[in-house]
């Protein structure tokens, strides 16, 4: 059988898990569907999600439609949690995004279908939520097509909108005026479906037109609407009947080489650790030895794939499934999976969908006793979503972890509580920074120089890089001027050291070239006996480095730039002047709003730290007819006050006295 890998997407609180529990009740997965109210939903298993009605981590389904296995991936809601959703879109042969028919279009919706279109994933809309009242149809349209896409295309009419009693009825194939406007959509994207419309109107038979949307919904060009209610069960035979026929289900070369990609990373009951893959070709099997990562390998020790509502046991996974695999220890998010060569496994997903997270917060155990199980216990929930990033700063023995949102902050104080056993608090958040080298700057310190303690020779340039560039470390020396585990030493401590730059925030992008090198060679006592302080060790380059860099940033000097973020806000034309005063005293950079009768747009720039602000704001300022629309734009030099970050053992202003104290101990 076929496989199709699909996602459910949509703004918290559309349906979207409550229409995954309908299909799965209609492919007869399960006999009852689950309440996301009462916490029974088939996907939502974290005791957080089932008490507050929200999906948090993504769950994968299976069922079958015919002849195509469709592994079903209930995704994150809230925008907290937008990074559960990055994972999964590089794994997705196509997608269903949830509208709801009262609220109608959200912020998140605009950030997903912005996503999806750019990514190319084929993508069904379903308007929920039909029998609510204030559900809309005609009105709903013609946002979808201003705010969404131009190229939607309803399936079918509604009746009854708005009560128990609420249906609808897909389109015949044969209507003329669904004929019409399908002829209209299609020769959006290619001219020849007008040209023959207009020279023979009967030669577009039914057939045709179906397969030509069936086409070009799987180039992701145009999106078919369906409207119904997950709760009543109403439109989702016609929703399920255009997955399978409008949806592709890829079928993956078992023949080739093995290709596929970690999209999630959880711990077993027993502590283990299992790698949800998607393949993208070959046949893994129990026992096969994998690569990864950074050429780190590893040995399957089993497989379970999903099927029927459940996860089975098998000794292989294959091309389109997706598999659970134990044994790979070292593995994390978003690494590619191969049996040859890593680099013979092109990667399928770009680096990142959505910006990384702009907060930070300190976290802080109810018991001092604690922090060594926090730290394990942090360091396990990075595993699981790479962009916790976390700070340790062993002198003051704190961690620090960066964030979405508050509702993240909960999620992870309820689930370090409940998984770990561990009561904590949370310091206030504060906004991420970064720092960008100003100029060029070097510095070098030589063996058995004063004041060097080291027995080492380091010499380094640092310069200004692009803006994504990343940091890249280069040699002016000869490879084999001393031991490559001393020069990879040095590499590593340098972008170790770069985390903190000279106000304490990472410096993300930077060219640093090693200029200076040299080494004391292993000498020993008459007896053989190593003898560590005649000696150098890679110790000696781990301790000098940052010192040096230390320097070399501060002849080449470091700005600091704070995010920034684009905003966009529709609001009451009247609300307008009292929210351009209150983004005035936010430091918001508006543009020229667009101002019409009724409903007008502004859109500009913000600085992160003024978002949430903006949001808390925002009902009181139109009468709780505003909605924003925020993402991270870029960052941008800070004017005023410079902000520093709290300092680590890792700081480089610092780290010299730290050394020292080191030194003192040893």
């Amino acid at each position: 059988m076929k496989a199709l890998n699909l996602g459910i997407l949509a703004h918290v609180d559309a349906g979207k898990t409550s229409l995954t529990e309908r299909l799965l009740y209609a492919a007869g997965v399960i006999d009852a569907i689950g309440s996301v109210d009462d916490g029974s939903t088939q996907t939502d298993s974290l005791a957080l999600e089932r008490q507050r009605g929200i999906t948090i981590k993504s769950a994968v389904v299976s069922f079958a439609l015919a002849d195509v296995t469709v592994n079903l991936i209930d995704t994150p809601g809230h925008p907290d949690f937008i990074a559960e959703v990055e994972r999964v879109l590089g794994v997705l042969d196509g997608a269903v995004l949830v509208v709801s028919a009262v609220e109608g279009v959200q912020a998140q919706t605009r950030i997903l279908i912005r996503t999806l279109q750019r990514l190319r994933i084929p993508t069904l809309i379903f308007v929920n939520k039909i029998d609510r009242a204030g559900a809309r149809h005609e009105s709903l349209l013609r946002d979808l097509a201003a705010k969404l896409s131009p190229a939607v295309v309803a399936m079918g009419a509604t009746a009854d909108r708005g009560t128990p009693d609420a249906a609808f009825t897909p389109y015949a194939v044969g209507d003329p005026a669904f004929s019409l406007s399908l002829v209209e959509l299609l020769a959006e994207h290619d001219d020849r479906w007008l040209a023959t419309y207009v020279e023979n109107e009967n030669a577009l038979c039914g057939d045709a037109l179906w397969a030509g949307l069936a086409e070009q919904t799987r180039r992701a060009l145009v999106h078919p609407v369906y409207f119904g209610s997950a709760i009543t069960g109403a439109g989702t035979e016609p929703l399920i009947a255009g997955i399978r026929e409008l949806l592709p289900a890829p079928e993956g070369d078992r023949e080739a080489p093995v290709a596929g990609s970690v999209f999630k990373v959880e711990r077993g009951p027993a502590g283990e650790k299992i790698a949800y893959v998607r393949m993208f070709s070959g046949e893994l099997q129990t026992r096969d030895r994998v690569r990864f990562g950074d050429g780190q390998e590893a040995k399957v020790t089993a497989i379970s794939v999903f099927d029927a509502g459940t996860t089975a046991t098998r000794h292989r996974v294959t091309a389109g499934e997706i598999g659970k695999l134990w044994g790979l220890t070292e593995v994390r998010i978003g690494d590619e999976l191969t049996t040859g060569p890593v680099t013979d496994c092109e990667s399928r997903r770009e680096s990142a969908f959505f910006a990384p997270p702009t907060l930070e917060t300190v976290v802080v155990p109810a018991r001092a006793s604690d922090r060594g199980n926090l730290q394990s216990a942090l360091s396990q929930l990075a595993e699981q979503d790479p962009l916790i990033n976390l700070r340790q700063d062993d002198v003051r023995q704190e961690t620090s972890v960066s964030l979405y949102g508050e509702v993240q902050k909960e999620v992870v104080q309820t689930t370090l509580a409940t998984e770990y056993g561990l009561d904590v608090s949370f310091r206030e958040t504060t906004t991420i920074h970064i720092e960008r080298i100003d100029g060029i700057g070097a510095a070098a310190e030589f063996n058995k120089v004063d004041p060097n303690p080291f027995l080492a020779t380091i010499g380094l340039r640092v310069e200004p890089a692009p803006a994504g560039a990343g940091v890249s470390f280069e040699l002016e020396v000869e490879l084999g001027s001393m031991p490559y585990a001393f020069i990879k030493a040095v590499e590593e401590t340098v972008r170790e050291t770069l985390r903190q730059g000279l106000y304490g925030w990472e410096i993300p992008d930077a060219r640093v070239v090693m200029t200076h090198s040299g080494y004391s060679a292993r000498q020993s006592h008459a007896h053989a006996v190593f003898d560590k302080s005649m000696s150098s060790t890679a110790g000696d380059f781990r301790l000098l480095t940052p010192l040096v860099l230390t320097t070399a940033l501060r002849r080449a000097g470091t700005t600091v730039h704070e995010p920034m973020h684009r905003f966009q806000l529709e609001l009451p034309t009247d609300a307008v002047r009292g929210v351009l005063a209150a983004l005035a005293k936010l430091r918001a950079v508006p543009r020229v709003p667009a101002l019409d009768q009724d409903v007008s747009v502004l859109e500009g720039e913000i600085p992160a730290a003024a978002v949430h602000q903006l949001e808390q704001q925002l009902p009181a300022l139109t009468r709780g007819e505003g909605v924003l629309e925020s993402a991270f734009e870029r960052y941008q030099p800070v004017t005023g006050a410079i902000p520093r970050r709290e300092r680590t053992d890792h700081d480089p202003l610092h780290r010299r006295e730290y050394l020292l104290h080191v030194l003192r101990r040893v």
